[in-house]
């Protein structure tokens, strides 16, 4: 399953998602993966696409980071995905 995450750090504060992400990776189970993502340098938001069997192991990576980040989750599929089961 493929997910749009929408992450809007928490008091603007970029620096402490900096740290972590340094120190510690982007601290997600071995079967979620990252796509790709495009952050909004002025509303301080990521946009990330990520893949992941099971939307539980999903939330084991938002859990990881509720502490800093507010997130939406939004299960997306690809237009070709899409209009083939129309």
């Amino acid at each position: 399953m493929q997910f749009m995450v929408i992450e809007h750090f928490k008091n603007g504060d970029t620096a402490p998602i900096g740290k972590r992400f340094v120190d510690h990776g982007r601290l997600m189970p071995p079967s979620v993966e990252y796509v790709a993502s495009w952050v909004d340098p002025i509303k301080l938001r990521c946009f990330q696409v990520m893949e992941a069997p099971d939307p539980s192991l999903l939330q084991q990576w938002i859990d990881n980071w509720k502490d800093l980040v507010d997130f939406e989750v939004i299960p997306v599929q690809t237009s070709a995905e899409f209009w083939q089961d129309r």
